[in-house]
């Protein structure tokens, strides 16, 4: 197979153990059809160089990739709109490698911390890749729909600076599927997305559950040397005061992209805090604390604004399977735990100057900008979209023109918008030579409305047309450049 030089597989998962995971096989699909190709993503792992007959054969019919002993299902349990659940796992999807980043990718990626700098492992995990041991009696598919909503999903957090997965591939099956929830039979689908880890919260509940102290102990020492190498060996409080800050950077840019997860499991939180598995997301029209993505979450459970809470009760899942080891640590897993709430402000704050194109000036002005923005989205509703806001006003003051002569201008006014406008002045522009580039030209920004991400489904479902999918994913590229967040 002609990988690039930089290809480097790491299986270091299969190293935990068989406690871990289970051998499965992908099924056997009617057809493979190559619809999505990430190939930016593929080199950042030294897998840009497949043949399209050479990644449907890896990405479609799962032959290992060298080095890669072949898919692994995972083991974990979960709390699942805080009931636990100890009969899940990986049911239709599975690890199917490790690789190691290839040094561009290291340069590209950028940052000032000694974790961001360094080699990362990276996933290559499925989705609709066929039954396990964890399918429960489901057929382990995924249907073409949920295969491109999550295709938009991770494009547009990617390109607003959201620490997410990236879909590697998507291949369309040649199944017809039944759903109970959408109109059926509907077209199937098999996903590679690559994560920096699929180790859960669960993954820690699971070994919790059975009362496996030294599988918790294993898992730590793996997860800590792995994904948190700062942290010593054995320390359980410093891992979890990883895991918290990490978790509440996460939040914080969920919340200032205006992004839903929808379904905020402890199975769905991993220990490097970047976001996966996009089932009913929703990204904001408009300023709207209970918005949810998910039909099913009748009580607002994960609704927008409740989401860092639901993180935190999270968090104190994983905190009460690692008292299991530390028990003479309480204390310090507990200060460990009340660090979220500090750090998701200290997170948030950043995250909304950062979408502002503004530099830090200090924490009191900081947070009157942020104070202002919010109170500003929240007095004009639904007359202000959340996205343009950040698109009008990116380059901080200097955007005045832009944004006042736009198709928007008239919003801007009022006592809500002067208080804003005056916090905005406060704050220097950070490199505003992006403001040069073509896409802040335009009158709107790229949004994911659920009317255009069920236009571009439209388009393949009534006429296979993949057109509009693709085009919108090449803009969506070109703003994460633009914006350079």
């Amino acid at each position: 197979m002609p990988v690039s030089p930089a290809y480097r597989p790491d299986p270091r998962f299969i190293d935990l153990g068989p406690d871990y995971g289970d051998p499965v096989q992908a099924a056997d699909f009617p057809q493979t059809i190559l619809r999505v190709r990430n190939d930016r993503a593929a080199a950042s792992v030294g897998l840009e160089t497949l043949s399209d007959d050479e990644w449907l054969a890896h990405f479609g019919r799962f032959a290992p990739l060298p080095g890669q002993p072949g898919p692994i299902a995972m083991r974990y349990h979960g709390h699942q709109f805080r009931t636990y659940n100890p009969d899940i796992g990986d049911g239709r999807g599975f690890l199917a490698a490790q690789l190691r980043e290839t040094p561009q990718a290291v340069s590209l990626r950028g940052g000032g911390d000694r974790e961001n700098k360094s080699v990362r492992l990276l996933d290559l995990g499925t989705k609709g890749s066929g039954q396990t041991p964890w399918s429960r009696h489901a057929d382990g598919r995924l249907t073409l729909k949920g295969g491109v909503r999550e295709v938009l999903a991770a494009a547009m957090l990617e390109s607003l600076g959201v620490p997410t997965c990236r879909i590697l591939s998507l291949v369309e099956t040649g199944e017809a599927l039944d759903r109970h929830d959408e109109p059926s039979p509907t077209r199937s689908a098999v996903m590679v997305r690559l994560s920096h880890s699929h180790i859960r919260f669960g993954t820690f509940q699971r070994a919790a559950y059975y009362g496996r102290k030294d599988q918790i102990e294993t898992l730590l020492e793996h997860a800590r040397s792995l994904y948190h190498p700062t942290v010593a060996p054995g320390d359980a409080p410093g891992f979890l005061a990883a895991v918290v800050e990490a978790s509440a950077r996460l939040m914080a840019k969920w919340i200032s992209a205006g992004f839903v997860h929808g379904v905020l499991n402890t199975d769905n939180l991993n220990v490097t805090g970047e976001s996966f598995d996009y089932g009913p997301w929703r990204f904001l029209p408009h300023y709207e604390p209970g918005f949810t993505a998910a039909y099913f979450d009748s009580e607002g459970l994960y609704a927008f604004a409740r989401q860092p809470e639901a993180v935190f009760w999270n968090l104190t899942q994983l905190a009460g399977c690692l008292k299991l080891i530390a028990e003479p640590q309480v204390a310090a897993l507990t200060e460990a735990l009340n660090g979220f709430g500090p750090a998701y402000i200290r997170h948030l704050r950043a995250a909304f100057l950062n979408r502002l194109g503004v530099k830090s000036l200090s924490e009191a002005a900081d947070q009157r900008l942020l104070d202002a923005t919010l109170a500003l989205l929240r007095d004009k509703g639904e007359a202000l979209r959340w996205e343009p806001l950040f698109f009008d006003w990116f380059g901080g003051f200097s955007s005045s023109a832009r944004a006042l002569g736009g198709v928007r201008g008239k919003t801007y006014q009022g006592e809500a918008f002067d208080a804003f406008r005056f916090a905005l002045l406060e704050h220097e522009p950070d490199r505003p030579e992006r403001l040069e580039l073509p896409m802040f030209a335009v009158a709107e920004p790229e949004e994911m409305l659920i009317d255009e991400v069920e236009a571009l489904w439209s388009a393949i479902e009534q006429g296979d047309d993949w057109g509009p999918l693709h085009a919108k994913l090449a803009r969506l590229d070109a703003a994460r450049s633009a914006w350079a967040l």
